[in-house]
């Protein structure tokens, strides 16, 4: 399933024109496709019309309140993980999404910035929507690079291309009439020929990684508002409101001079602004009128209505439909309005949508239209999408997670969070007293149904069941005695199947998590060995990186095995391995132990896993960035476009995920530890409560995944 992301170079270009002209041109190539705007103010404009044009129910909008709230309160990956919520629903059984983006907006958040983050987290790809003029290619393509580079897409391989809406200097093209053979093949050349212009003042418009995808003219009787539609926005009420539902704005003018000097105005199309007091201008404008001339209306501004004397006059003219509308702003102020106004279509303006949506379809590249659906791009698992697919699987799988650290702050409140979300039923091994003081402190509330269980109450309950498990190399006094400690305790119950997973580290350290994990539960019968992944959330995509928190030395065969159970447990959340052995040296470019054995590393995951995709060895950059990966490893399917990280040993592995967690400012989820019999994790103990909410959600997944 493809997503296709519409992102506005300015205010005032045609986006709703472009998303629903793009909606009817796939529409017409037989492709199912589905709508969503994530975020719209008040008016649902480009929602309710593609409801009603296409008979679809497209993905609804997040609340603009709730979205002014999120970004004024720093909570922006909440709001993406909505918007990746409610993009599922719609994308289900669609084969391609068209999302409409944010129009810059000075006021908000960064527009841009929210726009790329909103690509990321749908995994979009984005097309640019602009405005031109074949008389100012410099203006034009000005304009498209500034979007450009303020999207920080240069190199990416994110857009699709750019779509030239409202494009002026073409000739005016009726609405109603299909584009012929001759104007399509006369389109095409005007496209390439006003391309070759912008390419003198761009290095990108035009490139494979900026095509131009469409040519859309401006049209006259397409482009504008009705009459109609700009009441509300300049406080209007109806003196005659006559043709004002068929009549469009061509242009506007203010008449405050000496009539004299304004019947060059009286034109069709034009709209009038005066003050009530003009009664000259009204009688022109009524004269106009009478000699045929279909004004798109007249504005009379401040003071009362004209009085009913002059208007009476005025009626056989009245009768012929020009519409009159009183507004108690003054001109100027009226001028400014009518500016500001945007010229989206109306949601109630249903025959000019049908109109321009078959006019911007009729004007997209349709080779590039083929191609882009046809073309099946890579998927990749945004962060955004990553969150929501843990949570949702988190919910799924029902499973009962303990918590020895239960006293700790952080621990209760995302226990808290877990049980109302109900992302797991949370044990909490704590004295009641001190858990429900804690919560207090923080004015938390302490969920019915979340579990608080005194370790005082139960510790004798297991010493038999330690001493049974670790036969011959435990006596009862140091079962009892290690029984204290809350982590054997929860690793016990873990070990009867009274939970299904365990979590702890917020105060505890990695050794103290894990060395009751390798004594009770032990590793998997298919492997020899406990490792970990942590799960990168980068900008554009997930990473796992393993391993980086357990082994310090892994021989190849270990190496071969941390890169298998790395690789599932990327399947195992949603993210298909592509899996990079990485070395200092880059296939035979190097030599040395170290080297030899990452070669033999891969070459034994490959003997044992022929269903996987790895290679090594690897250099960072020759597995991360597809430009050097081409260079280096040019036959390599792994190679620039890797996704699970295998490090040579714990000194690389741990230096390098924390370096790029920090120094890129990228959220790690993890370590999760892989390999054991049933899942135990382990927390940094600087863990803020969302990592540990995301940690106890991992915990979860595990749990239900096959053994």
């Amino acid at each position: 399933m493809n997503t296709l992301l519409l992102i506005p170079s300015k205010e005032s270009v045609g986006l709703t024109s472009a998303c629903l002209g793009l909606i009817y041109a796939l529409d017409c190539n037989g492709v199912k496709s589905g709508f969503f705007k994530p975020f719209e103010k008040e008016k649902q404009q480009t929602t309710d019309l593609y409801e009603k044009l296409f008979q679809d129910t497209p993905a609804l909008s997040i609340d603009y309140e709730k979205f002014l709230y999120a970004l004024n309160h720093d909570q922006i990956d909440e709001l993406l993980e909505d918007a990746v919520s409610q993009h599922r629903k719609i994308a289900a059984g669609r084969d391609i999404v068209i999302v409409e983006g944010l129009p810059p907006a000075p006021h908000l958040y960064s527009s841009y910035d929210l726009n790329l983050q909103l690509a990321k987290a749908l995994d979009a790809k984005i097309l640019l929507v602009s405005d031109a003029d074949l008389q100012a290619p410099e203006a034009t393509a000005v304009s498209i690079d500034a979007s450009y580079k303020a999207l920080d897409i240069t190199g990416r391989n994110r857009v699709a291309g750019v779509l030239l809406m409202r494009t002026k200097g073409l000739p005016e093209q009726s609405a109603q009439i299909p584009v012929t053979l001759d104007s399509s093949l006369r389109l095409v050349q005007e496209t390439k020929h006003f391309t070759r212009a912008l390419q003198q003042y761009s290095q990108h418009i035009g490139q494979a990684h900026l095509p131009v995808v469409g040519l859309v003219p401006f049209s006259n009787t397409l482009s504008v508002p009705r009459t109609a539609d700009i009441l509300d926005a300049i406080e209007g009420t109806w003196i005659n409101e006559g043709e004002a539902q068929q009549r469009r704005i061509l242009h506007t003018s203010l008449a405050s001079s000496d009539v004299a000097y304004e019947l060059n105005k009286l034109t069709a199309g034009e709209l009038i602004v005066s003050s009530t007091e003009r009664h000259d201008i009204l009688l022109a404008s009524c004269l106009a009128t009478q000699q045929g001339t279909p004004l798109a209306g007249l504005i009379l501004s401040e003071r009362e209505q004209p009085q009913a004397a002059v208007l009476e006059f005025c009626e056989p003219t009245l009768q012929l439909g020009l519409p009159i509308i009183h507004t108690p702003l003054n001109p100027i102020e009226t001028i400014q309005r009518l500016h500001q106004f945007s010229l989206e279509i109306s949601i109630h303006d249903i025959e000019r949508a049908k109109q321009i949506t078959r006019f911007v379809s009729s004007h997209i590249d349709e080779e590039w239209l083929a191609h882009y659906v046809k073309k099946s791009h890579q998927v990749r698992l945004s962060p955004a999408a990553f969150r929501y697919e843990l949570v949702q699987q988190a919910i799924q799988a029902k499973k009962r997670i303990v918590l020895p650290e239960g006293d700790e702050p952080r621990t209760i409140e995302a226990a808290i969070i877990c049980q109302t979300r109900g992302l797991a039923q949370c044990v909490l091994l704590a004295k009641p007293d001190d858990v429900h003081k804690v919560a207090s402190a923080r004015h938390l509330t302490i969920p019915a149904d979340l579990e608080i269980i005194d370790p005082e109450f139960i510790r004798h309950q297991y010493v038999d069941q330690m001493v049974a498990l670790r036969r011959g190399k435990l006596a009862a006094a140091q079962a009892k005695e290690q029984l204290q400690d809350t982590v054997v305790l929860g690793t016990m119950m873990l070990a009867l199947d009274e939970v299904d997973g365990l979590v702890s580290g917020a105060v505890h350290t990695t050794a103290n998590t894990v060395r009751p994990a390798f004594q009770l539960i032990k590793t998997a019968p298919a492997y020899s060995l406990v490792s970990s992944v942590f799960f990168m959330l980068l900008p554009d995509e997930v990473f796992v990186y393993g391993d980086c928190a357990i082994n310090p030395n892994p021989n190849a065969e270990q190496l071969a095995e941390i890169a298998i159970q790395s690789a599932d447990s990327a399947k195992a959340f949603g993210i298909e391995p592509r899996i990079a052995m990485i070395s200092y040296s880059t296939g035979a470019s190097g030599m040395g132990t170290d080297v030899e054995k990452v070669l033999q590393a891969t070459t034994l995951v490959k003997e044992r896993r022929p269903d996987l995709l790895v290679d090594g060895p690897l250099q960072y950059d020759a597995a991360s960035v597809e430009s050097v990966g081409k260079s280096k490893a040019p036959d390599s399917k792994v190679a620039g476009q890797a996704n699970v990280y295998i490090f040579p040993d714990l000194n690389t592995g741990n230096t390098t995920y924390k370096a790029v967690q920090r120094s890129a400012n990228v959220v790690s989820v993890g370590p999760m530890l892989q390999g054991l019999n049933k899942p135990v994790n382990d927390l940094s103990r600087g863990a803020l409560v969302d990592d540990i909410v995301f940690t106890i959600a991992l915990t979860a997944i595990q749990a239900q995944a096959p053994k």
